[in-house]
């Protein structure tokens, strides 16, 4: 599988990129960093930085019908970049309206309320977010990882870094049986 991780120029937390793209090269699928602007993209641990990876497709020159499933790391600044741009918010609205799995971890799903993508749908996040995503009109449950399928795709959300174990299983056997299907 071939699977867009998109990502703002800066604020994504490190380790909600890295370890789901290892879990996905060793399942033996294609990750790709998918960013606003090319380059490279500086991710933190927190508040400190970290390191930079660099940028292999740009929102905009690309779409979501050349990718299997998506993946949204988070960090609070990430999600709130990707928000603000249009391109960004119609890439991952795309992959709701081709029905192509998504999964989203921590803050990001910021940008699913922004892509109009969580009314009627139950997912989990950081727990701030639970606010935001009840007015967006979803339900959001305190779960280590919630997979929901009332609506036009599966969608993988889970709460924080020390979820990332049982994110990274379930989305990539939730992207597989898609695939399957």
């Amino acid at each position: 599988m071939r699977i867009a991780f998109l990502t703002a120029p800066e604020g994504v937390e490190q380790v909600e990129l890295t370890e789901p793209w290892k879990a996905a090269e060793q399942a033996g699928h294609e990750p790709v960093l998918v960013s606003t602007q090319s380059g490279e993209i500086q991710a933190f641990h927190h508040l400190d930085k970290a390191d930079a990876f660099p940028v292999q497709e740009v929102v905009g020159d690309t779409s979501a019908d050349s990718f299997d499933g998506l993946v949204l790391p988070g960090g609070v600044a990430n999600p709130d970049f990707l928000r603000m741009d249009d391109k960004a918010v119609a890439f991952v609205r795309d992959f709701f309206e081709q029905g192509r799995p998504v999964a989203a971890i921590c803050h990001a799903p910021w940008t699913l309320i922004e892509a109009d993508v969580v009314r009627g749908r139950e997912l989990t996040s950081w727990p701030s977010l639970q606010t935001d995503l009840r007015n967006a009109g979803a339900t959001w449950v305190d779960e280590q990882v919630k997979v929901c399928d009332h609506g036009s795709n599966k969608l993988v959300t889970s709460r924080k870094p020390d979820d990332l174990k049982a994110f990274c299983e379930t989305f990539l056997e939730v992207f597989a049986a898609e695939r399957a299907s």
